[in-house]
Order: structure tokens, then C-alpha cells, then sequence
């Protein structure tokens, strides 16, 4: 595939499916800052100050496995950011691999993500970029 085409679709939104939407949506607006919309379906938008739209989706079933996809979010400084999530519901997936680089958490309903060291964190000497 050539890397210089033109794109055929962009990122129009990412989606968690989850238990309880609502709720789900204003913990991580918690985390991440923005605006929650609760729709009368029961689903529910998070609009973050970044210009992502997070939608969070109501299924039946509670997750059971690892997350195929999951949020890398740069922080200012990795131990402040994670006692933060911590501090807010988050909990520690100290059953998933942890580098140097970043710290893996969990959700309310246990959705994995990972706090990123800054760019400019002395500990991080291997890279400038993601």
C-alpha cells in the first residue's frame, strides 16, 4: 500500500462499550476534563477539550478480557497523574506489563489505559515522540 495516498476516513470518535455509560463518561471527564452528554437512549458523548469525542456505549455483558485497544495519555508529571487516577477510581493492572515509560490502570469497569511519562522527563532518555 502506498503511504503517500490520500487517507479514506479519519478518527471520528472512539468508543468504550460499558455497563453503566453515563457514569463511565463522568469518571473519565474527571480524568480527562470536557463535557458529558447523557442521551436518551442512555448512552453518553464525552467531549474532551482536546477535540476527541469519547462515546460510551451500553452492552449487557461486563468486560472479561484485556482491552484490544486502548488510551495512551501524556502526562506532566507520571507519578502526580497516577495518584490522581488513583485518587479518582482508577486501579493499578499490575497484571499487564509496565515499562519504564508508562504506568497501565484501569477504569471504573475495567478498561485499561496508560499514563505516559512527559517528553521532556529526564527518565525518558530513549525518545522525543510517543
Amino acid at each position: 500500500m502506498d503511504n503517500d495516498a490520500p487517507a479514506i476516513l479519519q478518527v471520528a470518535v472512539l468508543a468504550f462499550d460499558c455497563v453503566d455509560p453515563a457514569p463511565l463518561a463522568h469518571w473519565w471527564s474527571r480524568l480527562l476534563g470536557g463535557r458529558v452528554e447523557v442521551h436518551a437512549d442512555g448512552d453518553a458523548t464525552l467531549q474532551t477539550p482536546q477535540g476527541w469525542s469519547l462515546d460510551f456505549l451500553a452492552v449487557p455483558d461486563p468486560k472479561t478480557v484485556k482491552n484490544r485497544l486502548h488510551l495512551d495519555l501524556r502526562s506532566s508529571d507520571l507519578a502526580t497523574a497516577t495518584e490522581q487516577a488513583v485518587a479518582l477510581g482508577a486501579t493499578r493492572a499490575h497484571d499487564v506489563y509496565e515499562g519504564d515509560r508508562w504506568q497501565v490502570l484501569r477504569d471504573p469497569e475495567g478498561n485499561e489505559f496508560c499514563i505516559l511519562r512527559p517528553l521532556d522527563d529526564p527518565a525518558r532518555p530513549w525518545a522525543t515522540g510517543a
